[in-house]
C-alpha cells in the first residue's frame, strides 16, 4: 500500500455507527536502551572497560555489528499495514557520547531516513548519556535543553537481598562528594509535520543496591520530569509532552503514579495530567525487561492529556507496543525468553526491548 503524502503515510481508518472512512496520517515515536553503545576510542568518560583489551571484548568489529543490529531494529520499531515509515523521533539511552549516534544513523538501515541528533554530554560516571534521533523531513527542533539531576547518596541500610537487586547501571560518586553523578533529562521541543511538540527523554538511577533503597532516587528524577512537564503547561496549558525513558521503575512504582501522577485510563487523566498506555500491558504481564523469571515495563511511554482528546484534528496518540521480535530474544540456556544483549562472546542487541506510540491525525 503506497498512499503517501509530504509529511506522513495515510491510512484509512473505519469509524462510527455509519462505518465512515477517514484518511489519518500516522507517525511512529519510540525510546530503546541500546545497553552500552560504546565505541572503542578512549575518551574522557569511564570507558576502560571497552577499549581494546578491557573486560568487555569490544573491538572495532564488534562495534560495527551493534550498530547493524540496532539500526535494523530502529528501523522496523511501529513499520507494518498501518505506518512503513520507520520512527519519526526516538529516544535513546545508555549512549556513550554524540559519535555513536552519528555512527548509527549512518547505517545502511537508517542512513536514508535522515536523522538528526540532539545529544549533550551528562555527569554521568559511566559515562552513559540520552539523545533524541528525528527526522529532519519531519521534525524541526526550536529548542533543546539538558536539564541536570541533583540527588545525593542515601545513607546504607539496605538488607542482603536488597544488595543483590542490581544493575549493571552502578550508583557513582565522586569521591567525598555525596552527589550521584546520573543522566541530565532532556527537553526538546519542535515542529511535528509543523505542530508543536515536547519530548523530554530520561533514564533514571538504578535500583543498584536495591529496589527500597535507591526508590527515593527515582522519586526525585521523576519529581524532575513532572516540573519540566509544569514549567511546560504553565507556559502553555494546551502543551503536547511526551515523555519517553528507562525509568528503573514501572507503572505502579510511586515514581510514576505519584511523582508523575500518571494514570493507565484515559478516563482518568484530568487536564494537564498525563496518560500512561503501558500500565495495561503491565497489568497483562508484559515487560521490556525480565529480572529473576519476573517482566516489568521500565521503558515507557506517556503523553500528556491534550493527546488524548477525541478529535483528531491534530496530532493524538493512537496506540502503543513492545517491539519484542524473535530475532532479539534469547532462544537457549539461562536467559532463554530474555533480550539477546551483548555478552563477551556474542554482539546481541540490549537487555531492553523497546516501546513506541503512533499519534495520528485526520487529513481532510
Amino acid at each position: 500500500m503506497k498512499i503517501r503524502n509530504l509529511f506522513a503515510f495515510l491510512f484509512l481508518l473505519t469509524v462510527g455507527a455509519n462505518a465512515q472512512s477517514k484518511k489519518f496520517a500516522v507517525q511512529t515515536v519510540a525510546f530503546y536502551n541500546l545497553e552500552n553503545l560504546f565505541d572503542t576510542i578512549n575518551g574522557p568518560n569511564n570507558d576502560e572497560e571497552w577499549l581494546k583489551g578491557g573486560a568487555q571484548n569490544w573491538t572495532g568489529e564488534r562495534y560495527k555489528e551493534k550498530l547493524a543490529n540496532l539500526s535494523r531494529v530502529l528501523s522496523e520499531i511501529g513499520t507494518g499495514e498501518n505506518n512503513p515509515n520507520a520512527p519519526v523521533l526516538i529516544g535513546a539511552s545508555e549512549i556513550e557520547n554524540r559519535g555513536v549516534l552519528e555512527d548509527l544513523v549512518k547505517q545502511p538501515k537508517m542512513i536514508d531516513k535522515d536523522y538528526g541528533i540532539v545529544h549533550f554530554d551528562s555527569p554521568d560516571k559511566r559515562g552513559i548519556d540520552v539523545g533524541l534521533l528525528y527526522q529532519k523531513k519531519h521534525f524541526q527542533p526550536t529548542s533543546y535543553i539538558n536539564i541536570p539531576l541533583y540527588i545525593y547518596k542515601p545513607e546504607d541500610k539496605s538488607s542482603k537481598k536488597e544488595a543483590e537487586e542490581r544493575t549493571d547501571d552502578v550508583i557513582a560518586t565522586s569521591g567525598n562528594d555525596r552527589r550521584i553523578y546520573t543522566r541530565d533529562q532532556l527537553l526538546v521541543t519542535g515542529l511535528l509535520d509543523g505542530e508543536e511538540i515536547n519530548v523530554i527523554v530520561c533514564h533514571w538511577p538504578s535500583r543498584s543496591g536495591g529496589e527500597k533503597k535507591s526508590a527515593p532516587l527515582r522519586e526525585a528524577a521523576a519529581a524532575l520530569t513532572r516540573k519540566i512537564t509544569d514549567s511546560l503547561q504553565k507556559i502553555k496549558p494546551d502543551a503536547k509532552v511526551i515523555i519517553l525513558g528507562d525509568l528503573n521503575d514501572g507503572s505502579f512504582n510511586k515514581s510514576v503514579k505519584v511523582e508523575i501522577g500518571a494514570k493507565g485510563k484515559k478516563t482518568e487523566v484530568e487536564n494537564m495530567g498525563i496518560y500512561n498506555p503501558f500500565e495495561s500491558m503491565a497489568n497483562k504481564g508484559m515487560g521490556t525487561i525480565g529480572y529473576r523469571d519476573a517482566w516489568d515495563i521500565f521503558d515507557i511511554i506517556m503523553v500528556s492529556e491534550p493527546f488524548i482528546r477525541t478529535d483528531y484534528s491534530s496530532w493524538r496518540y493512537w496506540k502503543a507496543g513492545i517491539y519484542n521480535k524473535p530475532f532479539m530474544i534469547t532462544t537457549t540456556g539461562q536467559y532463554k525468553g530474555y533480550p539477546l544483549r551483548h555478552s563477551l562472546t556474542e554482539v546481541g542487541f540490549s537487555d531492553h526491548f523497546p516501546t513506541y506510540i503512533y499519534l495520528i491525525k485526520e487529513v481532510k
